[in-house]
C-alpha cells in the first residue's frame, strides 16, 4: 500500500487487525495527550516492522513522513505464514523484542536525560541508521534529517527553540556542521556518542 505525505494508517486505539513492513519512505510514530497534542514517539524507516507487539489495540498512531510505501499482513494470517516462511517466525520475534526495547530506550531518554544528551542521542540515532556499525567509528557522517524540527523537538519532549539552540552550541563547538534546514555532517561521531552516553 502507498500512503501520501501526511496521512495516518494506524489510528491509536483502534483493532490491531493488521502488522505493517515499511518498504520504502519514513513513518513517524506518535501517541495522543488527553489535552488532544501529538507526542512523536519514534521514526520508522524501510524494514521497519510496525505493531507487531500490539495485542488487542494498537498502542500508537502512524503517519506517513513523505510518500511512504507498506506491506500490511493480518495478524490472524501469521501462523500460515511462518508455516510457509520458517526464518520468519524468528524475525517477528526479534522485532517484537526490538519494538519493546526501543520504548525502553524511550523512556531513558525523556526520563533522564538532558536536552543535549536528547539530541546527542536522536543524533547518533540516525547515524545507526545510515549503516551500523561502521557509520559510528567513521571520522565524518552526512546525512539529511527527514523529519521538521518540530518533529524533532516533540520526539525528544523539548521545545523548538531549545533544539535550535543545542544545535547552534554543537555547531559553535565544531560537532556538526549544518547546511540549510535538513543537510547535517557529524565533524566528531565519537564526542556525540560520548554526549549522549552522558560521559561528557
Amino acid at each position: 500500500m502507498t500512503v501520501p505525505d501526511g496521512r495516518s494508517f494506524i489510528e491509536e486505539g483502534s483493532p490491531a487487525h493488521d502488522f505493517f513492513v515499511v518498504t520504502d519512505g519514513r513513518v513517524k510514530l506518535f501517541t495522543l495527550l488527553p489535552d488532544g497534542r501529538r507526542q512523536i514517539t519514534g521514526f520508522a524507516e524501510g524494514g521497519d516492522f510496525l505493531g507487531l507487539a500490539a495485542s488487542t489495540s494498537y498502542a500508537f498512531g502512524a503517519e506517513a513522513l513523505g510518500t511512504a510505501v507498506l506491506c500490511r499482513f493480518p495478524h490472524a494470517s501469521m501462523q500460515r505464514l511462518t508455516d510457509r516462511f520458517p526464518n520468519l517466525e524468528h524475525r517477528l520475534r526479534q522485532e517484537a523484542s526490538r519494538e519493546l526495547s526501543l520504548m525502553q530506550a524511550r523512556l531513558t531518554l525523556l526520563g533522564r536525560k538532558t536536552a543535549r544528551e536528547r539530541l546527542a542521542t536522536f543524533l547518533m540515532e540516525r547515524i545507526h541508521l545510515l549503516a551500523p556499525p561502521c557509520h559510528a567509528h567513521a571520522s565524518q557522517v552526512e546525512f539529511d534529517l527527514p523529519m521538521p524540527r518540530t518533529d524533532i523537538a516533540d520526539y525528544l519532549g523539548l521545545t523548538i527553540e531549545t533544539v535550535s539552540r543545542v544545535l547552534s552550541a554543537f555547531k559553535r563547538e565544531g560537532l556538526i556542521n549544518i547546511r540549510g534546514i535538513t543537510h547535517i555532517t557529524i565533524m566528531q561521531p565519537e564526542r556525540i556518542s560520548a554526549i549522549a552516553e552522558g560521559l561528557e
